[in-house]
């Protein structure tokens, strides 16, 4: 495929790394390229991707780069090949959770989020639920790990969902996934 002024060359290797990966995720864990520096691409807080101040608004396009997404110990988040590893900026969270599903009540509660690119996930000790406040506005961030390192941001009405779902246990307002109890609120919001 031929760069073009919408897809530099770094971009065309990022593509055909991704469509390598068929109908599975590729092992982006796996790989470990060299840092190639980073790229003007940008997951905004409402899930939309950038590239260079434009929206990418070809769904398949930032669903196909969805794929090769990490996030590192460093805190960054990259689009990782097996022979590249570029820098990319994510304000609050690469995903966005559009839907929660209850199953089963208190501790048997089982609550399964789909983002909007179709991930599913299963609160629970290895996908986490999250909730920060802002020390300023005090308004919620509420996070549930997809994969990897990767977290989706719970729309509004995901959230409202699950404070219907509130229970107390222990003196904290959660809710109960997958065995484990998640608070809906930071520990200091409630002192």
């Amino acid at each position: 495929m031929a760069s073009t002024p919408e897809m530099p060359d770094a971009m065309q290797s990022l593509l055909q790394a991704a469509r390598s990966a068929g109908d599975g995720l590729p092992p982006v864990e796996r790989w470990h390229p060299e840092y190639c520096g980073e790229m003007d691409m940008v997951i905004k807080r409402d899930g939309s991707w950038w590239h260079e101040g434009k929206r990418i608004t070809r769904q398949p396009l930032t669903r196909l780069f969805s794929t090769i997404l990490r996030k590192d110990d460093d805190g960054v988040h990259y689009l990782v090949t097996p022979v590249e590893k570029i820098a990319i900026k994510v304000e609050v969270a690469p995903f966005v959770a559009v839907r929660v599903d209850a199953t089963g009540e208190g501790k048997a509660q089982s609550l399964i989020f789909t983002t909007n690119f179709d991930d599913l996930a299963e609160a629970g000790p290895d996908h986490p639920i999250n909730v920060r406040i802002d020390p300023v506005t005090g308004e919620p961030t509420p996070l549930v790990r997809i994969r990897g390192g990767l977290d989706a941001l719970m729309t509004r009405p995901v959230f409202y969902e699950l404070a219907e779902l509130a229970v107390e246990h222990e003196g904290v307002t959660g809710v109960w996934s997958g065995g484990a109890f998640f608070a809906l609120e930071e520990a200091h919001a409630r002192d």
